[in-house]
């Protein structure tokens, strides 16, 4: 998985004054987790530019005081009206310790039930997942070209022996739905076989009267 590198400065000081300071001058106040024992530092709003805003995910290398922490984004809180990031939570890799993360959903292909008029629905984004730091891909690559209208992809479908997905096998990944267009195309021409059926019994000859002896 791709890594970013965030420069942060150890807090000496964690108390509220000191935590209004920092934000006043437009630093993020952190914190990184399972490690020895929680490191608290801060570091530059603009740190997360690359980590937060963007759809791609990324592990984290924090450098503090010369010193390097292989880390990823396990929390963060924005303030409610000004979306200013006030705090963040890190927690700290290791080799053989399995770590939850949201990895985006990339589609590939062109599902047969679009070409046949349908639309192709995508139900999520992201996917939550635990593995171990060399197994966290970059991305989940989701072919939908089988799909056909009505066809539904699940996450028990793209199981893998390298990461465990934290959503149930039936969550939908993806789907090809009948597109509005179509189902309108379908209920016009029921409609016009309907029609069609009551012009050709109106139109059916009387039964004629016996002739009259």
């Amino acid at each position: 998985m791709k890594s970013i590198t965030i420069q942060g400065t150890k807090r000496e000081s964690v108390g509220k004054k000191s935590t209004k300071a920092l934000r006043d001058a437009e630093l993020v106040p952190c914190v990184v987790y399972g490690g020895e024992q929680p490191i608290n530092f801060s570091t530059p709003e603009k740190s997360f530019k690359n980590l937060v805003y963007t759809p791609d995910a990324h592990t984290v290398v924090i450098e503090l005081e010369g010193k390097k922490i292989d880390a990823v984004l396990q929390d963060i809180q924005f303030h409610p009206i000004t979306d200013k990031i006030l705090h963040a939570d890190f927690y700290q890799l290791s080799a053989d310790k399995p770590v939850v993360m949201e990895v985006p959903v990339r589609i590939t292909g062109r599902a047969k039930g679009v070409l046949a008029g349908g639309v192709l629905r995508q139900s999520f984004r992201k996917l939550r997942l635990k593995a171990i730091p060399a197994n966290l891909p970059d991305e989940i690559v989701v072919d939908v070209t089988p799909l056909k209208i009505g066809n539904k992809l699940y996450v028990g479908d793209i199981k893998n022996d390298q990461y465990t997905f934290l959503h149930p096998d039936n969550a939908v990944v993806a789907a090809v739905k009948m597109s509005r267009n179509a189902m309108k195309n379908a209920g016009a021409m029921v409609e016009d076989d309907e029609d069609e059926e009551e012009v050709a019994t109106d139109a059916a000859p009387e039964a004629e009267a016996p002739a009259a002896e």
